[in-house]
């Protein structure tokens, strides 16, 4: 007769654990190869975040100067924790809330506030893709429609009037714009198409959407080149003001500047090199990843900077020319003897003759450097300044297409990491039933993102997504990143966390990692969050408001945020991090709880009904409630269940 072997309960609980562990870490999709990866990651990292807001803090800190707490703030803050994410997403092959929880069942909150950060940054980031789809289709009209428009300053009009239908203000919502409606909705679809299937899909439109803005910044910056104008640009770029490295607030800006380009915190990173086999060298894909968007941030301002130059001395010689009008027919000069070269010396020489005249006269001030210092900032720089140097451009329609079609490209793939950041940590939970086929459930998060993104096609849709932009996009990140990396090195343990490594890489860590990951990186991130706070409570929040009864229109007008307005910035800031402490609060009750399950279970008589509860015997409710409980604390962990 066969002798039937009967295991302690503990341990068939850890065999089954280990064993779908096993299973778990097998049938993980993942990518094709390396490459395919690495594209994934730097796309996910490189977004419109360096064609934009970097160019425009090197503009507001005095250029090169800016380069300088940029690259230290990359070296002690941005690529320590982009190499933590990316290892200890490859180890334990989780998503955000998965990882987290599995470090410390009080950190899971980490993951969910990360989840979280994704979808509210993912509505609006698709909101500037549906614009990229409305600027892209109107860019085969000839001649190009923001070109002539009503009013002498027609790329502002097509911007803001044709395109937004702005409001003067924030409490005057305004209709939805049908036709900004449908480009979310387009964008939405692309999204899903291109995520459909998850990480084998994004592997293959990766190839286009990470390498094809290289090419187009290429091509833009050797035509730019050619523009005049465009040294004025480069040494206005490369220039140092050391002065402005005593303003603490450049270094703040450049911290989380590093901080939101390399995407920390996101969870899409983590949940990338999930999909990793296990022996891989993270290491050294957090320094290609890393610098990869270190040189393209600086490479994208050169051609944004060239083209600066060159809309500065168009809008200088226009000043001069007007002026040069003026003076030619108040002193009845001669057409022709006022040129451009010598407007300096006749406006001296006037001066000097009837100066009462020529202050009667009210000649605008025309200076190369306030024209170099009036660049447009965050989606006016990517819709106002390059469109109205397109129009400058020969073959203008072709200009257009590319531009756009890159912008495309850099939204798009930053749109995989902020879906993937939602989707892996809801899929490894296992909160989605097993009935549902994973394209239903991403189908159904891009409808609910749709339907919230509405917001943004309102004709104050642009004021609330730079709301999201700015309050989502910045403390909930700085909080995250802070408790992802005590939850690594005091949590986890940073010997364990090395040991894992030399397990994945063959060599531990060295002196570098050892002391950023301990101290530097905790101290530094510690640092600007405080900052942050400081000065943002020293300021009542301000915005910039399309309105044309402004009597200085056409330049904004600066508004204060109503009282309602500003309580829905403090909430976008504390609603992702709030789930930290909920979460830990949740885990602490359900460990009292089990503890006293844990004492009944000690009773003889206890003992004996779960022998048979476990042999399918006995259903006592006094004996399944606990372990009921148990398989609950399982589930939200990842792990399956527990049989009964």
């Amino acid at each position: 007769t066969a002798t039937k072997i009967t295991l302690p309960m503990e341990q068939m609980f850890d065999m089954e654990a280990e064993s779908d562990e096993q299973k778990e870490i097998t049938q993980r999709p993942k990518g094709d190869n390396k490459i395919q990866y690495l594209l994934t990651c730097i796309g996910f990292a490189v977004g419109l975040g360096n064609v934009w807001r970097f160019p425009y803090l090197c503009q507001t800190y005095g250029g090169g100067a800016f380069l300088i707490p940029y690259v230290i703030a990359l070296v002690f803050e941005g690529l320590p924790l982009l190499h933590m994410e990316l290892a200890i997403g490859q180890r334990l092959r989780m998503g955000s809330v998965g990882v987290w929880s599995s470090i410390s069942p009080y950190q899971g909150g980490v993951g969910v506030a990360s989840m979280l950060v994704s979808f509210l940054v993912g509505l609006f980031y698709n909101m500037i893709l549906a614009w990229i789809l409305w600027y892209f289709f109107h860019s085969f009209q000839s001649p190009l429609p923001w070109r002539d428009c009503p009013i002498n300053i027609s790329v502002n009009y097509f911007w803001y009037r044709e395109t937004l239908n702005m409001t003067p203000n924030i409490e005057t919502s305004g209709s939805l714009q049908w036709w900004l409606v449908l480009c979310l909705a387009s964008a939405w679809c692309i999204v899903y198409i291109c995520f459909i299937r998850g990480i084998e899909t994004v592997g293959k439109a990766i190839y286009a959407t990470a390498t094809f803005p290289y090419l187009v910044l290429t091509i833009f910056l050797i035509t730019a080149l050619t523009l005049p104008g465009a040294s004025d640009g480069l040494i206005y770029l490369f220039t140092l003001n050391w002065e402005t490295l005593k303003n603490p607030k450049v270094w703040l800006d450049a911290a989380t500047q590093i901080f939101f380009s390399l995407s920390l915190a996101f969870g899409g990173l983590i949940a990338f090199s999930s999909y990793n086999p296990q022996k891989n060298n993270c290491e050294r894909d957090a320094l290609i990843v890393g610098c990869v968007n270190s040189f393209t941030s600086i490479y994208a301002s050169i051609p944004i900077f060239v083209i600066l130059g060159f809309k500065a001395n168009e809008n200088n010689n226009n000043c001069q020319n007007w002026n040069i009008l003026t003076l030619t027919n108040a002193f009845n000069i001669g057409v022709g003897n006022i040129t451009l070269e010598n407007y300096g010396e006749w406006l001296n020489y006037l001066n000097k003759t009837d100066p009462s005249e020529v202050e009667s006269l009210n000649l605008k001030a025309c200076n190369l450097q306030t024209f170099l210092e009036e660049v447009a900032s965050g989606t006016g720089l990517a819709f106002i300044l390059f469109t109205e140097a397109v129009i400058e451009m020969p073959a203008s329609q072709v200009w257009a297409v590319l531009f756009f079609v890159m912008l495309f490209c850099l939204s798009l793939s930053s749109m995989f990491g902020n879906l993937e950041g939602v989707l892996t940590p809801l899929l490894d939970l296992h909160i989605v039933p097993p009935w549902i086929p994973k394209e239903a459930f991403t189908g159904l998060i891009c409808l609910i993102s749709f339907a919230v993104a509405l917001i943004f096609t309102l004709g104050s849709g642009n004021y609330w997504l730079e709301i999201f932009n700015s309050y989502v996009g910045s403390v909930p990140l700085l909080i995250i990143a802070f408790f992802e990396i005590i939850a690594v090195a005091y949590v986890y343990g940073i010997n364990r966390f090395n040991d894992d490594i030399e397990w994945m890489t063959g060599r531990r860590p060295n002196i570098y990692w050892q002391a950023t990951w301990r101290f530097i990186s905790p101290f530094m991130l510690l640092v600007v969050f405080v900052a942050y706070v400081v000065i943002e409570a020293e300021k009542q929040p301000t915005y910039n408001a399309w309105n044309p009864d402004y009597v200085h229109y056409p330049l904004a007008d600066v508004l204060h945020y109503p009282e309602w307005v500003f309580a829905i910035c403090v909430l976008l800031s504390i609603l992702p991090v709030v789930a930290i402490p909920l979460v830990a609060f949740y885990k602490f009750m359900s460990s009292r709880a089990l503890e006293y399950a844990g004492c009944l279970c000690c009773l003889p008589a206890c003992s004996a009904f779960l022998a048979l509860s476990y042999n399918g015997a006995l259903e006592h409710p006094d004996v399944i409630k606990p372990f009921k409980l148990l398989q609950f604390e399982f589930q939200l962990s990842g792990k399956t269940s527990i049989p009964m």
